[in-house]
């Protein structure tokens, strides 16, 4: 397993070093996902390397399917550990609520009847949780933690998730 994660994160640098950001026929092709794939997850991690790299970041980042699972999810070097699984949880809640998770915070603590949304325990209502929808409909999700606060990580978020549309 060792092994397989070592050349996946060489292949990944590979990309990255050459700035291979994914191009319009990536858009084109994910035109026809019904769900997020693991290849689109990988392309998409290697922008999240190249944004993170340009902003001097490391973050945390989960892409989930179109069901909530989790497809690709991964943490830089250096990044508190709890990052990783908030991430997720921000991933989970924009696939879920279908929701930017910035937006849903705020939504959330404006209106009496919504405060308590942050009680359930898969939810995570902090900004860096997107949903990735094509044609109108949500695919998938990207998380992100770590990069320095919830408008930091949404801004990266939103940034990846138009490289589906």
């Amino acid at each position: 397993m060792k092994s397989i994660l070592i050349a996946f994160l060489c292949h990944s640098f590979f990309l990255v070093a050459q700035s291979q950001i994914p191009t319009s026929d990536f858009k084109k092709d994910s035109q026809t996902l019904e769900s997020l794939t693991q290849e689109a997850a990988i392309k998409g991690l290697t922008y999240v390397n190249v944004l993170a790299k340009e902003t001097n970041k490391k973050i945390a980042v989960a892409f989930l399917d179109a069901s909530g699972k989790p497809i690709l999810v991964t943490i830089a070097d250096g990044v508190g550990p709890h990052n990783l699984e908030a991430a997720r949880r921000k991933a989970f809640t924009a696939v879920s609520t279908k929701t930017p998770t910035l937006i849903l915070a705020r939504n959330a603590s404006a209106n009496p009847d919504t405060q308590n949304l942050n009680t359930l325990p898969e939810l995570l209502l902090l900004g860096g949780g997107v949903p990735i929808i094509v044609n109108n409909k949500v695919i998938g999700s990207v998380g992100i933690a770590g990069a320095g606060g919830p408008e930091q990580d949404d801004a990266i978020a939103q940034k990846i998730v138009t490289l589906f549309q």
